[in-house]
């Protein structure tokens, strides 16, 4: 089981408590879906690579980090 992850956020928790509810509207479990999936992506790539960029700001350019290799796509499977 070393591919299995626990999100035990509190935040999670919440809303997904909220989603179980059942006075919660269709309207609302779609809503608390998408803000969840957002919750666990931003949980699940906190260790991307990152490189370091120069960007040009209106006043100097300076240097910042941004994400390196490849581009990628998030599916959710809830």
């Amino acid at each position: 089981m070393s591919n299995v992850y626990v999100l035990d956020h509190p935040l999670i928790q919440h809303k997904t408590a909220i989603l179980r509810d059942k006075e919660t509207t269709n309207k609302e479990f779609r809503e608390l879906v998408e803000e969840i999936t957002m919750l666990m992506c931003y949980e699940a790539l906190r260790d991307l690579p990152l490189e370091d960029v120069e960007v040009e700001t209106p006043l100097t350019t300076t240097t910042c980090q941004m994400l390196s290799g490849r581009k990628l796509a998030v599916v959710p499977i809830l």
